[in-house]
């Protein structure tokens, strides 16, 4: 249906502006349209007071918009992320889960327990058994916390928030009472490679690129099944141009970010490591004037091992993220569990009326909450390489924050999963950037409330106004 036949329909569409048409016939979500403006500001900020003070290969010659920078940041905001996408529905269904950052501690250390202590005298350093018996313990494990949870407030009838804040006290207790403040250290070498942890640690610019298009294939294959889906019901369909104009914006911004990651080199020092214990003879190079070996990598010109180069593409706690993302979005929006939770989070006196069971359902949620903490706390340790009581310190608080930034309302009923992940990554651009730029740990707490209390109030204006 064109644009004037839809205006001939209704009148009232006559007195709209360009922009608003524009954003009715797209159905883009304005509130996540200017939460992305927000971080490209915010990058773009932190590379340009970076360049005044260090100049560098950045975008506006700063550090900040750098191909290692950007991999970074994508690989430290995947752990706040996957749990943020679990938070999102205990806070639609008016709960909240405080202990988060204490399970996580509790879940690395105990998992890292099992491996260095147990699997590894028992089974021999390396077998390959390690790592898969030490994910399947931690996603056991997290449930099991998670259940728990969930039972005392579905069914023993205590506030979510009591729950949770004694779990948060008592969680972290047994993970220092595990280890009694020590370090657990070193992961199986396999395992290592789930949190971003060495250089094998991704699947490299090929595998990368194949990601890219199949990507790019399940976009415009999901947006000519909604249009089948819309025309099958009747309800009004988008315009050809504005299906059209989506399925272009998604394409390029997923081209976009995947020429990002496949940009980045391995460090020299890496390279160097790897090649020798593989055998791989390093050719000669060239040298720039301070000495350091350079070689051309298609039209630029990196940093290399002696003429020897590599390149990352998409860690695998970001391909991690990324499955837990679509995975979670399905489930909120495609599925009964889904429904039921945002029918119980609107309305509960309503919902348990029709006949949803809401305290089974709420428990559900609680282990679902557990999962993805258990998912977290395996990328951590493996980035890491270490397991700690403080691993998980203060999680609970970013997590809360990124969920209420993307747009979940405290009251319940409202939010989305991919609001959360963004609000993840807004979230750890500001820690990252602060860090580069070197602030003050105080000044850093300053601004991330400053941000959450900004995000709360533009929040309540914005639904007012809809209203």
């Amino acid at each position: 249906m064109s644009s004037a036949t839809e205006t001939s329909q209704n009148p009232a569409m006559a007195d709209e502006g360009p922009i608003t048409r524009f954003f009715r016939a797209t159905e883009i979500d304005t509130r996540m349209l200017g939460m992305v403006a927000a971080l490209l500001v915010i990058w773009a900020g932190f590379d340009i007071y970076s360049g005044m003070l260090r100049p560098n290969e950045g975008l506006f010659g700063g550090s900040f918009l750098t191909p290692r920078n950007l991999w970074t940041l994508t690989v430290q905001t995947s752990s706040i992320a996957i749990m943020s996408t679990g938070m999102v529905l205990l806070i639609v269904m008016r709960q909240l889960d405080l202990s988060v950052g204490s399970m996580l501690s509790t879940i690395a250390v105990a998992t890292g327990v099992l491996q260095v202590f147990w699997l590894g005298p028992s089974l021999g350093v390396g077998n390959e058994w390690i790592w898969i018996i030490a994910v399947l313990f931690a996603l056991v494990l997290g449930a099991l916390i998670g259940a728990f949870n969930g039972f005392l407030t579905a069914y023993a009838g205590i506030p979510a928030f009591i729950v949770t804040l004694g779990g948060l006290i008592a969680y972290s207790g047994i993970a220092w009472a595990l280890i009694r403040g020590e370090t657990v250290a070193p992961m199986d070498k396999t395992f290592k490679l789930i949190g971003g942890n060495g250089p094998l640690a991704s699947i490299g610019p090929f595998w990368s690129w194949m990601l890219a298009f199949a990507a790019c294939a399940l976009l415009v294959m999901g947006l000519i099944n909604g249009r089948r889906q819309r025309q099958r019901v009747n309800f009004p369909q988008r315009p050809i141009w504005a299906e059209t104009f989506l399925a272009a914006c998604g394409g390029i911004a997923i081209l976009g970010i995947t020429a990002v990651v496949n940009s980045y080199p391995w460090p020299p020092k890496v390279i160097e490591t790897y090649a020798k214990e593989n055998g791989i003879v390093i050719p000669a190079g060239i040298e720039d004037r301070a000495g350091n070996a350079i070689c051309m990598a298609g039209e630029a010109v990196v940093r290399c091992a002696n003429g020897l180069v590599y390149y990352t593409g998409y860690a695998i706690p970001v391909l991690i993220c990324l499955a837990v993302g679509f995975v979670m979005s399905f489930v909120a929006s495609r599925t009964r569990f889904g429904r039921y939770v945002y029918a119980a989070g609107g309305n509960p006196e309503a919902a348990e009326l029709s006949g949803i069971n809401t305290r089974w359902l709420t428990m559900k949620v609680f282990m679902l909450m557990g999962v993805l903490v258990a998912i977290s706390a395996i990328v951590t340790s493996a980035r890491l390489d270490a397991a700690t009581n403080s691993l998980g310190q203060f999680n609970e608080l970013y997590v809360i924050a990124a969920v209420v930034i993307g747009g979940t309302a405290l009251a319940g009923g409202v939010g989305t999963i991919y609001g959360a992940m963004l609000g993840a990554l807004l979230m750890q651009s500001l820690q990252s950037g602060m860090t580069l730029l070197n602030f003050e740990s105080a000044y850093k707490d300053m601004v991330v409330g400053a941000v959450l209390v900004t995000a709360v109030f533009v929040d309540q204006v914005y639904r007012r106004r809809v209203k």
